[in-house]
């Protein structure tokens, strides 16, 4: 392993809030290795140096500039139509999914519709024009809103986009389709059309592989003939989710002996009297539970919302659902008020709910509902965030995304057993002694990014490989101190005078 310090400079630059748009931009020198297209991908960047990026000669540095998840969506446009279908397809793909990220910005209308109906895969010839859109299809960043509008789009190719998600359509969308003055269009309308068709989904069930007839057994109109198939296979949850259901065989599932079945069954919508007073009287307190509350689930959305917040607990990391999609902000509020905790997580997951509920939810007694609030709403107070980080590891990822997060006051935390809790804290400004010689890696390199760090002090860490990478990030590091450090980097020249050291590694009090 090479002992030189200059790798752990360059990330640290990359990634310096403090650095200025001409030392960030010099980080797009080739010479800088992997430090460019890491700060590209990995930080909010001002827009000199996302223009710099956006005509950058290298490939890779657009490449990773396509898939930042900090830079609005919108100054990515131009990158819809890159030379390089490699740098298309990382824009269709979005960010890197090892950041497991629960919620994913969407792509500005125009870009979706350029990506969308392009005729090549790019001048590169590494990947085709339906390679990309199937990265978008799969990425989260085409809104069910946009996916609905694409039915009444001028453009040809994207109403047969529509009828391939014909479920999401509207009666008089699809009537719109199945008439279009275009025939490929129709043709593409009349083969989507067979999801409503008992008969038709029987005869193309052969064609699918289980995850396949699995979905179909969730959303399509089943023949009598499939639905006993299904029952006496045990192939029952997708059906107690299935809307198009008919009655005798949502009756049979209120009978079925898995109390998760009943469970399902219980919060339908479309569930007549008669089982309403049968499950009323269950034996699974979860199944009653659920009877009970059946005057809130009135539409099939809201039975979405539901029973996703029923069948996950506080630490769920499941990719979030689109805000309020189909649900009116009156119905949240009506969850927000209940005395049921799980009604209440209903709310504290809708990003739209009023600031005053918000503040009633963070005081909640209940802990999933507080959790539910910190991960999905925007004004979740930053204590309320910090709360969760601290007791939750597995939100924090999620949580340090958060532009409310807390950064400051966090200094309370320094002595935390738990080092990334540590590390939050030794960046923390107002730390009085930054812990560079913490044993873990983590904390040392987020102590010595702490801005109350002296100039003199700095010089020490930065000729330590142990925290080089923490000092070179650190915002008090003096702009030509960044480039001199660069010039050593990329030209190997000399670098500028190294500040006097100071007898403490923290600056005096103001």
């Amino acid at each position: 392993m090479s002992d030189s310090p200059h790798a752990p400079w360059l990330r640290g630059l990359a990634f310096n809030p403090a650095a200025p748009s001409d030392v960030l931009i010099r980080l797009m020198d080739r010479a800088a290795g992997e430090a460019g297209p890491l700060m590209c991908e990995g930080r909010d960047l001002p827009d000199a140096v996302i223009d710099a990026a956006l005509r950058h000669p290298v490939r890779d540095i657009r490449g990773a500039l396509a898939r930042n998840r900090f830079v609005d969506p919108a100054r990515l446009a131009p990158l819809a139509s890159d030379p390089s279908g490699i740098v298309r397809a990382r824009l269709a793909r979005g960010p890197d999914r090892r950041f497991e990220l629960r919620y994913v910005r969407p792509l500005p209308d125009d870009v979706l519709i350029t990506l969308l109906t392009a005729q090549d895969g790019g001048d590169d010839g590494r990947v085709t024009a339906e390679e990309i859109v199937s990265e978008l299809e799969s990425s989260r960043q085409m809104p069910l809103s946009f996916r609905r509008s694409l039915a009444g789009r001028e453009h040809s190719g994207l109403r047969i986009r529509a009828a391939q998600g014909w479920g999401s359509l509207t009666p008089e969308q699809r009537e719109a389709l199945l008439g279009d003055p275009d025939p490929a269009v129709r043709e593409a309308a009349e083969n989507a059309d067979w999801m409503l068709d008992p008969r038709r989904v029987e005869s193309r069930l052969p064609d699918y592989d289980r995850r396949g007839k699995l979905f179909l057994f969730a959303t399509c109109a089943l023949s009598d003939a499939v639905v006993e198939r299904c029952l006496a296979d045990g192939i029952v949850l997708p059906l107690a989710r299935n809307p198009h259901l008919p009655a005798h065989a949502v009756a049979r599932l209120a009978r079925r002996p898995e109390a998760e079945v009943r469970a399902l069954v219980a919060a339908r919508p479309d569930l007549e009297p008669h089982l309403v007073a049968e499950l009323e009287q269950d034996p699974d307190d979860g199944v009653r539970m659920r009877v009970r509350l059946r005057p809130y689930p009135r539409t099939w959305d809201e039975y979405g919302w539901f029973n996703w917040t029923a069948d996950h607990g506080p630490d769920c990391t499941c990719p979030m659902a689109e805000p309020d999609t189909g649900s009116s902000p009156e119905w949240f509020a009506a969850c927000a008020a209940s005395g049921e905790p799980v009604l209440r997580q209903v709310a504290a997951r809708s990003p739209r709910l009023p600031a005053e509920l918000v503040d009633e939810l963070a005081r909640d007694d209940d802990e999933a509902v507080r959790v539910d609030l910190a991960c999905h709403h925007p004004l979740a107070p930053p204590r309320l965030l910090l709360d969760v980080f601290v007791a939750h590891p597995v939100h924090r990822p999620h949580l340090l995304a958060l532009p409310a997060f807390p950064r400051t006051g966090t200094s309370h935390l320094i002595g935390h057993p738990d080092p990334q809790v540590r590390a939050l804290a030794a960046a923390d400004p107002a730390l009085p002694d930054p812990p560079v010689e913490d044993p873990d890696e983590s904390v040392r390199r987020a102590a010595a990014a702490n801005p109350s760090l002296t100039p003199g002090a700095l010089e020490d860490l930065l000729a330590d490989p142990r925290t080089a990478e923490g000092a070179a990030a650190n915002p008090s590091l003096p702009v030509p101190r960044m480039h001199a450090l660069l010039d050593r980097c990329l030209n190997d020249a000399p670098a500028a005078p190294a500040t006097p050291r100071a007898a403490s590694r923290t600056a005096p009090p103001r």
